[in-house]
């Protein structure tokens, strides 16, 4: 049975696109206290089905698929650039497909401004009206105001016109870095991209016997299963470990690890990664708000889906992805990085964040060259000897000086004209099947 908080959620995700939602509303008409109601719709927001706008309420909003997340809403460039809805407010869910800088001839304008477009544009009334009759939605820099018949227009047209304080330029610079975060989210693999749902898992009772697990790993060649209880919520993880020398007719709930380790759909798989090195398990459960299991991801698939990560082409950087992309491979196998003004710090010198994802990315590096494998930081000391300005060409020389089963330790030295700047001693886990 669904917790509160769940049927909340999949409440509001009933709800009409356009409508609005309050608090107070969710908790009289779902019988629950008004905390919970605030919770579960913060969590909505989160999860991209609501949008909440000062002076105009929490409305249901379209929910966009990954791969179109870079589209905002109107209702989501009212938050980004702290706007004022004049008129339209019934508008604020839909989509806009494109920005139109109403910096022209008002007939120029026109040609370029289409139906889902956000017609960007000062104190033009003119513009306003037209822009709208296009089928596009408004936003009026510098806190301007519209005329009483535009705002009539748009409650007819239910098109947003919105009014922010910013200059034009501000605007799209605000819009821009709005899109470019989605962008960068959008490239971030998250568990539920690569899960195997709850209905394709193959999950033992407790009250199943050893023999149901030999029985299941027969058939499927897995060697490990989630437990659940009869109302699906997880209770173990059962490994060929847990079972060797027990009886067959021995109950799974004897034998198996309890309060296992799980994930959840919003972590990202670099996270589960990692987890499941450290802790050393090769299956990790995935569970919702309420324990019930929701799928299973296994080491194999953590690694399968970073390989596939790094072939795929960026379309928003972030610092790491810059300094990746900085780095070259030199003749006698040295890695090259110049420095970049994205990479400085206040003081014009390479900042500390990116000097340590530039070792990081050498060490990483060195071990797939020389050792064919993947591997995950764990620990690093870093010693910065001297500061690095900005245009210098750094060289980073890598020796691998131990390798165990599970891990090696490498050495990364860099320098500038043959000078040291830094060096770090860093210890990084294997990422195996």
């Amino acid at each position: 049975m669904a917790t509160k908080h769940e049927q909340i959620l999949n409440y509001i995700e009933s709800l009409e696109v356009g409508e609005k939602i309050s608090v107070r509303r969710i908790a009289k008409e779902l019988q629950v206290s008004e905390g919970t109601a605030y919770r579960a719709i913060k969590e909505a927001e989160t999860q991209r089905l609501v949008s909440t706008i000062e002076r105009v309420g929490t409305i249901r909003i379209e929910r966009k698929k990954k791969e179109n997340i870079e589209r905002l809403t109107y209702a989501e460039i009212v938050n980004i650039v702290d706007g004022q809805v004049l008129g339209g407010r019934n508008g604020l869910h839909k989509t806009l497909t494109k920005f139109v800088i109403g910096a022209m001839q008002l007939e120029d304008m026109m040609r370029y401004t289409e139906a889902d477009n956000l017609l960007i544009v000062g104190n033009r009334a003119k513009a306003h009206e037209y822009g709208l009759r296009a089928g596009a939605g408004v936003l009026v820099t510098g806190g301007f105001d519209v005329t009483d018949a535009v705002k009539r227009l748009a409650d007819e047209l239910e098109l947003p016109v919105i009014s922010t304080s910013y200059d034009t330029f501000t605007v799209a610079a605000m819009i821009n870095r709005a899109i470019y975060d989605q962008l960068i989210k959008k490239d971030i693999l998250l568990i539920e991209d690569i899960v195997v749902p709850s209905e394709e898992t193959h999950a033992l009772q407790e009250s199943d016997t050893v023999d149901r697990y030999h029985e299941l790993n027969e058939r499927t060649s897995h060697g490990g299963f989630p437990v659940v209880d009869e109302a699906g919520k997880l209770k173990g993880i059962i490994t060929a470990h847990d079972v060797i020398g027990c009886d067959s007719g021995e109950r799974i709930d004897k034998v198996m690890t309890k309060d296992p380790i799980a994930g959840t759909m919003k972590m990202s798989v670099a996270s589960a990664g990692h987890r499941m090195i450290w802790e050393g398990i090769d299956l990790l459960p995935i569970i919702g708000d309420s324990g019930y299991l929701e799928g299973i991801i296994s080491r194999q698939d953590v690694l399968k889906a970073l390989q596939t990560a790094q072939r795929q082409p960026q379309q928003g950087d972030t610092i790491d992805d810059l300094v990746k992309n900085q780095l070259q491979l030199s003749g006698d196998g040295e890695l090259t990085f110049t420095v970049t003004p994205q990479m400085t710090n206040a003081y014009g010198s390479l900042s500390s964040g990116a000097f340590t994802a530039m070792l990081s990315e050498a060490a990483i590096q060195a071990l797939k060259a020389r050792k064919r494998r993947e591997g995950v930081i764990e620990h690093v000391t870093i010693f910065f000897l001297k500061p690095v300005q900005l245009e210098s060409v750094l060289s980073a020389r890598t020796a691998i000086l131990d390798i165990s089963r599970k891990s090696a330790k490498i050495d990364v030295e860099v320098s500038v004209d043959e000078e040291v700047v830094g060096k770090a001693l860093m210890t990084l886990q294997f990422l195996d099947r």
